[in-house]
């Protein structure tokens, strides 16, 4: 997007404008001269659908169920899980954005995605409780992955579609916050380590009261008077296949949230055992650290984003704050290092919270500022998306190999913080947004 031609335009003018440009967005500043409010609220809720429940029941009760079925096997059933997942949301991610662009429905074209992805997960949460065995547990979840990213994808070109360039700046930061309260959800979950069928069947419920509001909140309407796709070599070159021109600065966020994704996941993942078998807590104590980190997580990470989002409005600045913010995602990661105890980790708790506060609520701005072509948000976006799923692979690939290896826990944070740093490198290195 040619975003200094937009500041230069901007600078003539009084009213304050985002770094994003109007080639992203359906709606211009003009249509939308004041914040939607009842879009950001939907905005809100959106990742507390699917990203809450789906997080809390694969992070925090399936490790659980794990141990009960089989405590020798449990960490490589984690990767396994992982693997698997991540491969299923990749290609997931990718199809349901591509197919959401070019949908044209009575009921929109990011609607019927959107439900029937979370009919379909909630459904699944409650096959998950009652699978016996492994196996088809993982299966259970490979499932939800593909449900979960047609949801995923729909949601997130959300704000392409309906929120003006100068909003993106909020509009992400609602986003965001709502990402980081999916916390809320995680310190829910973590209450019923001791019971995690009834966890999942509490999910399930979560996911489907949310979603509603999602949805009535959004009210998306008819596109059936929008053109159609024509089918030919170049539009389904453009719709169903990676980006290939202007890109390079696309490339480079969906590198850098990639690492960053790495980067926590070496230590998200394996938040559990880590308060078990590194700290050596019991499963009392497990339940209140995990409860009490998430807690401060929770709460440092709403504070800055709350903050973060506007400012970026305000004053333009897209790039520095995610990138700074990635770097103390690493940083964090040095405490648990030193010191194996549960204060570490709650440090590591404050630091990474207000980094993810940060990066949460900007980081969906920036995605927006270097998108490559309005027309072909859902897929694109989706791309970017995935980073959320094809990282796990990654992460959980380089950190159940380091635990292999070393034998210890400890060597994953080190591991987080370099793969940190090298994200923040490439957040950097964008050259079309502040």
């Amino acid at each position: 997007m040619p975003a200094a031609a937009d500041a230069r335009s901007a600078s003539k003018s009084a009213e304050p404008v985002s770094p994003q440009t109007e080639p992203s967005s359906s709606v211009t500043n003009e249509q939308q001269p004041k914040l939607p409010y009842v879009l950001c609220a939907g905005l809100f809720l959106g990742p507390l659908t699917w990203m809450g429940p789906v997080g809390a029941g694969r992070n925090v009760l399936t490790p659980q169920i794990f141990s009960n079925i089989d405590p020798a096997g449990k960490v490589a059933a984690v990767a396994l899980l992982s693997s698997f997942v991540s491969l299923a949301g990749l290609i997931a991610n990718f199809v349901f954005g591509a197919l959401s662009d070019v949908t044209r429905t009575r009921w929109g074209k990011r609607k019927p995605y959107i439900v029937g992805g979370l009919v379909i997960q909630a459904l699944l949460f409650v096959f998950i409780a009652n699978a016996a065995t492994i196996p088809m547990i993982i299966a259970g979840w490979v499932c939800v992955a593909v449900a979960e990213n047609a949801v995923a994808a729909s949601m997130v070109a959300q704000q392409s579609d309906r929120i003006a360039p100068r909003w993106r700046g909020t509009a992400s930061m609602c986003w965001g916050v709502g990402w980081t309260c999916c916390q809320v959800i995680t310190i829910i979950a973590s209450q019923f380590l001791g019971n995690p069928q009834a966890g999942m069947y509490l999910l399930a419920g979560i996911s489907l009261v949310l979603g509603l509001a999602h949805v009535i909140l959004m009210n998306e309407k008819s596109n059936l008077d929008e053109p159609r796709m024509q089918i030919d070599p170049n539009s389904l070159l453009s719709h169903f296949f990676l980006p290939m021109h202007g890109a390079r600065d696309y490339y480079l966020a969906l590198a850098g949230k990639l690492l960053m994704v790495v980067g926590g996941t070496c230590v998200g993942l394996y938040q559990l055992y880590i308060f078990t078998d590194y700290i050596h807590l019991d499963l009392n104590s497990t339940k209140l650290a995990v409860s009490t980190m998430t807690s401060i997580s929770l709460v440092t990470g709403i504070v800055f984003g709350v903050i973060a989002g506007p400012l970026a409005d305000k004053f333009g600045r897209l790039k520095a704050p995610v990138a700074i913010s990635v770097i103390f995602i690493g940083v964090a990661a040095v405490f648990p290092y030193f010191f194996p105890y549960a204060w570490a980790m709650y440090v590591f708790g404050i630091i990474s919270g207000i980094a993810n506060g940060v990066y949460n609520s900007i980081d969906g701005a920036l995605n927006l500022a270097v998108l490559p072509n309005k027309d072909t948000a859902g897929k694109d976006l989706g791309i970017i998306n995935f980073a959320n799923t094809l990282s796990q692979i990654i992460g959980t690939a380089i950190a159940g190999g380091i635990i292999t290896l070393f034998g210890t826990y400890r060597a994953v944070f080190p591991a987080s913080f370099l793969i940190s740093l090298m994200g923040a490198c490439l957040f950097f290195m964008i050259k079309k947004v502040k």
